[in-house]
């Protein structure tokens, strides 16, 4: 086992990452272990090994991971890192909501809350696939049961716990339960993409953002609404205004008090948030689910792709 540390740039709590978890369908997180450690097992940026983590935070603000993984352990670190949106300076993001009363106020309501995204863009890019026109709690279910069935099982502070297949073993499955064959065969498409690095995390976050939302919609099963989800929670980009989410639309008219806006009238809202438009786009839609349980009650987990 090894262990690494993160200090993080900027407000974070991890305590809020893990609340966030909670409530996080994809997730299916449990809660924390013994002693506060939230455990994660995922597919490594390789396409061929698994990392488990245990993650804590000391009282001075930095992050400490237990590491289970023949991974390197500073590509694990780095891509730890990306999950809890820690390989982004967040000290600047006091000016953004000094400017805006709204974003004040959700940074007061949730404080030290970053996104946590995926463990990476392919492991996103499956969850579109999976959760294309079928309900997030149906496919959460689907997704952890394919990861207990086919993922490999690592041992996280003491416990066992699955992670969702590699892209090497993913591409191999001749079926998974619950899902029909033309999603099996979009994700056998998307193992091989992460493994040719069309799904790799740091070139997709180098390209112009309009370049790679084009790049994730030539993938099977890919469309506009999931090219933006794999962008900003696969690959954890932090200035992307999501121009397809109608749920943030909606939470952005209500704490703005805009009646009927256009997409195009609230991406010209959203300059003031630059760089950090994905998070506050996080806290907007932290806050509407905490008010409606929209996604709790089990609403389609995507739109049509």
């Amino acid at each position: 086992m090894t262990t690494i540390a993160i200090t993080p740039r900027g407000t974070f709590s991890l305590a809020a990452s893990g609340r966030f978890l909670e409530g996080f369908a994809p997730a299916r997180y449990h809660g924390a272990a013994p002693g506060g450690a939230i455990r994660l097992a995922f597919p490594a940026d390789n396409g061929h090994s698994t990392v488990g983590a245990a993650v804590r935070q000391a009282p001075d603000g930095t992050v400490f991971a237990d590491l289970t993984s023949d991974t390197d352990p500073a590509a694990a670190q780095a891509q730890l890192a990306r999950i809890f949106s820690l390989d982004i300076d967040g000290s600047g993001f006091a000016r953004v909501a000094d400017a805006d009363p709204v974003v004040a106020g959700l940074a007061a309501r949730y404080p030290g809350l970053r996104p946590v995204c995926f463990g990476s863009p392919y492991e996103a890019a499956a969850w579109a696939v999976i959760g294309h026109r079928i309900r997030i709690t149906q496919a959460a279910a689907i997704k952890e049961r394919t990861a207990e069935r086919y993922g490999e099982h690592l041992t996280v502070a003491g416990a066992p716990l699955a992670a969702f297949p590699t892209p090497r073993a993913l591409r191999d499955l001749a079926g998974i339960p619950g899902l029909p064959e033309i999603k099996t065969e979009r994700l056998r498409a998307l193992a091989d993409a992460a493994l040719a690095r069309d799904l790799d995390a740091a070139r997709l976050r180098a390209m112009p953002p309009a370049d790679a939302l084009a790049h994730l919609c030539t993938l099977p099963g890919i469309g506009p609404f999931s090219a933006e989800l794999i962008l900003i929670r696969g690959a954890g980009h932090p200035d992307l205004f999501p121009a397809r989410e109608r749920r943030l639309h909606a939470a952005m008219a209500d704490a703005y008090r805009l009646d009927n806006p256009s997409p195009g009238q609230l991406a010209e809202l959203s300059v003031r948030w630059a760089p950090y438009r994905s998070w506050v786009a996080l806290l907007l839609r932290t806050h509407r689910e905490e008010t409606t349980h929209e996604i709790a009650r089990g609403r389609s987990a995507t739109r049509p792709a």
